[in-house]
């Protein structure tokens, strides 16, 4: 015997408005991530110097486009594929005939440029797409069939806006969250875990070597006060204030803050070991000919890069490397000012 009772549809659910004029709140900014559906609040957000909401603006690409100089038919490597904007360009110089294999190890991100790329019509053939961090590029190489290398490599490092801007990743005191820094969730300790056993000495030197803290032992002294209790983006903030001389100003304050999130985010995911270990790597996985370049966001890493390339200079690995670090225009900084930081440096193998 069938119901009689016919299918009542459920009832209509509006999203949740935000309060004032513009959303502060990153789940309010559905439209801002919904980039496809409004281009217009896109442009309109990046035109006044901002990052759309779950989005990443490239940095120096063509800047990065005229070191690499990808021709069709050649093979490149994407160490970092983020947001994907420095892969579709250099996608479409590839075209017809090359490939471009994309390593990212953020599972959370990944699949959402893979998808964003394959819709643009980059089927397998032009885009190989591998889940793993950059610090196994030579592994990544071999696993595709490709063991004699690529015409270019490049990797763009540091953190996407998709990872700062999201509060449920916990890399920035801008937004309250969990406090994790980790690029990849399921893998070792987050920020708050490590805090929660890390010395005094320890914690003083991770802030000094990553960051130049002036005040690392003030704040390392502050934060295992509170160990196990810094478990969120806004206490972690807070301790540091607190750790502070009172006389300093607001924005010395904020940039001490700043540093140490920074400094935390290096140390939870062995950000300067794996650029190492990519660093000597990178000569084998190059044709010859080939061309290297790096985008870094830190001293640390710009100085890694530089003495590595002038090293291959010297005992004849590179045949050229750049003169002077290449930095974005004033132009670009003022429409994406997260740029500023940002120096690229190349490499061309013997």
């Amino acid at each position: 015997m069938t119901d009689p009772t016919p299918d009542v549809p459920p009832p209509h659910r509006r999203r949740p408005r935000y309060r004032g004029t513009h959303p502060r709140r990153f789940e309010e900014k559905y439209k801002e991530r919904a980039f496809e559906q409004y281009p217009e609040l896109v442009a309109h957000v990046r035109s006044r110097g901002q990052t759309p909401a779950g989005q990443h603006v490239p940095i120096l690409t063509e800047e990065l486009l005229g070191v690499l100089a990808p021709q069709p038919g050649e093979r490149g490597i994407d160490c970092t594929l983020g947001w994907g904007g420095h892969a579709e360009r250099v996608l479409a110089r590839l075209a017809p005939g090359g490939s471009l294999l994309a390593l990212d190890v953020d599972p959370i991100e990944l699949p959402q440029s893979e998808t964003r790329l394959r819709a643009l019509g980059h089927d397998e053939r032009a885009l190989l797409v591998r889940h793993t961090n950059f610090a196994a590029l030579s592994k990544a190489l071999h696993e595709v069939g490709w063991p004699e290398g690529a015409d270019f490599v490049y990797a763009d490092l540091g953190v996407s806006s998709m990872q700062l801007d999201g509060p449920a990743r916990g890399f920035s005191f801008q937004h309250d969250g969990p406090l994790d820094m980790r690029m990849d969730p399921r893998r070792g300790p987050s920020a708050a875990q490590w805090l929660a056993r890390v010395s005094v000495p320890e914690l003083r030197a991770v802030l000094r070597d990553n960051a130049d803290e002036p005040y690392a032992l003030a704040i390392a002294q502050a934060l295992a006060a509170q160990r196990g209790t810094l478990d969120t983006t806004t206490a972690l903030a807070r301790a540091i204030r607190h750790a502070l001389p009172e006389h300093l100003p607001k924005a010395a304050a904020d940039l001490s803050v700043r540093r140490t999130f920074q400094a935390l985010r290096i140390e939870v995911n062995h950000e300067f070991e794996v650029l190492d270990a990519w660093l000597r790597q990178l000569p084998g996985c190059l044709r010859s000919g080939g061309r290297a370049a790096a985008l870094t966001f830190h001293s640390g890493e710009d100085r890694r890069v530089k003495h590595s390339f002038q090293q291959g200079l010297r005992d004849g690995t590179y045949s050229a490397v750049c003169d002077e670090v290449i930095r974005p225009t004033r132009a670009e900084q003022r429409s994406n000012p997260r740029s500023a930081p940002a120096k690229l440096r190349w490499a061309r193998k013997a």
